[in-house]
């Protein structure tokens, strides 16, 4: 099997978080050289967990994501990895990533004080997409009232 390696180098790109998501790049290519494509999204989730905190970097598997409108809870999600307090990541394992997956990753974004996100396919194809999401009311969502 043909190794497959990242092809930008995103520390150098002057992006938020630019050192770490490049770290995840490299171990999400060493998943998916190690385990290639097939199985489930659970599968990777944990085999993509113990190869980032055998980087050292603290990863919490299923993050609690909550959703706050008015100052009350509204909604719980689970996130599949977030790393460093920093990084949430999306994992796929379909044929190609569509908008839903990428909605999806875009509504954590939305409803946490985290800026950066990596949605990870380990379809046929390894493929990712970066994202960031700024906007003021992310300033509020450290401490909503109840």
């Amino acid at each position: 099997m043909k190794e497959i390696t990242p092809r930008t180098e995103p520390a150098r790109l002057g992006l938020a978080h630019a050192a770490l998501t490049g770290l995840i790049l490299e171990v999400f290519y060493e998943v998916y050289n190690e385990l290639g494509s097939g199985f489930l999204e659970s599968v990777y989730r944990r085999a993509f967990k113990i190869a980032l905190e055998a980087r050292s970097l603290a990863v919490v598997e299923e993050a609690r994501i909550s959703v706050w409108f008015r100052g009350k809870n509204v909604g719980d999600f689970r996130a599949d990895l977030l790393v460093e307090e920093a990084v949430i990541l999306e994992i796929q394992a379909a044929r190609a990533l569509d908008s839903s997956h990428e909605a999806k990753l875009l509504h954590y974004l939305r409803a946490t004080d985290k800026e950066v996100g990596l949605l990870m396919n380990f379809g046929p194809k390894p493929t990712f997409k970066r994202f960031y999401f700024d906007n003021p009311r992310k300033e509020a969502l450290g401490s909503p009232t109840t």
